[in-house]
């Protein structure tokens, strides 16, 4: 088994879980197959990256993101109202529902209807987790030296 600790140029292969304040657990593939990537890569918010540092194969942790380091901070100008008639007639739409919008660029931007009040709709553009402090739960599999090209 390496000794090799998580840092900057290494490739980690986890199993993780995230949880919420309540303990409502949102993510989890401790069931499954193990999650493996490059520090640095993109795959995991720098956040959670950094808490795992100086872990090494054979260790587990659990650590509280707050939302400055995790999925950001909920805001409210990321609500925006659109009016009924933007919708398709048939769109059955209810608090909670998930849609996808196309942004400026016409990217996916994916919005959850937060609220139905008439001819007024509220999509709510924050990502899901953000204002949450998420648990972090890891069992480090293995940590080895990023192969760069």
């Amino acid at each position: 088994m390496s000794r090799l600790a998580i840092g900057p140029n290494t490739k980690v292969t986890l199993h993780f879980s995230l949880s919420l304040e309540d303990g409502a657990e949102v993510d989890s593939n401790f069931d499954s197959q193990p999650a493996t990537f490059v520090v640095g890569d993109g795959n995991l918010l720098p956040g959670f990256e950094e808490a795992l540092f100086g872990l090494m194969a054979g260790e587990e942790g659990m650590f509280s993101i707050l939302p400055e380091q995790g999925f950001g901070a909920h805001n409210p100008s990321n609500i925006q109202r659109f009016s009924r008639k933007d919708f398709a007639a048939d769109l059955d739409l209810a608090p909670g529902l998930m849609l996808s919008f196309a942004d400026a660029s016409q990217a996916e931007l994916p919005g959850v209807v937060a609220e139905v009040e008439g001819d007024v709709v509220l999509v709510d553009f924050n990502h899901p987790l953000a204002g949450h402090t998420i648990t972090f739960a890891v069992k480090i599999l293995d940590v080895a030296a990023a192969v760069t090209h």
